[in-house]
């Protein structure tokens, strides 16, 4: 028994970084790493880490595996802090920020 919470201990150690949620279409589970506190988006609403892709539109985030999808939508406990553009020449123009910390 003591065995056994120790593995679930280290289990949630590893897994702080991550979050835990069903996959695409509800099946299996998938571990998705938390955005970093500033993502700055392109001339698209993408941003790749870690081997998922994720989506910005409306205020909101999803994440999938694959750019085409499927996408599921990321909690908001997962939201960046702050999401910054950056225009055609390369310069980073406004910032929105987002999440719990909101002023």
């Amino acid at each position: 028994m003591k065995r056994l919470l120790l593995v679930d201990l280290i289990a949630v150690i590893l897994l702080a970084g991550c979050m835990v949620g069903p996959g695409p279409g509800g099946y299996g589970v998938v571990v998705v790493p938390a955005l970093p506190a500033i993502v700055v988006l392109e001339s698209e609403p993408y941003y790749q880490q870690s081997g998922f892709y994720y989506y910005y539109q409306n205020d909101r985030w999803s994440y999938s595996h694959s750019r085409g999808g499927p996408w599921v939508e990321l909690p908001r406990d997962r939201y960046p802090k702050e999401v910054r553009f950056k225009d055609r020449d390369g310069n980073q123009g406004r910032g929105e920020k987002h999440g719990h910390d909101k002023e």
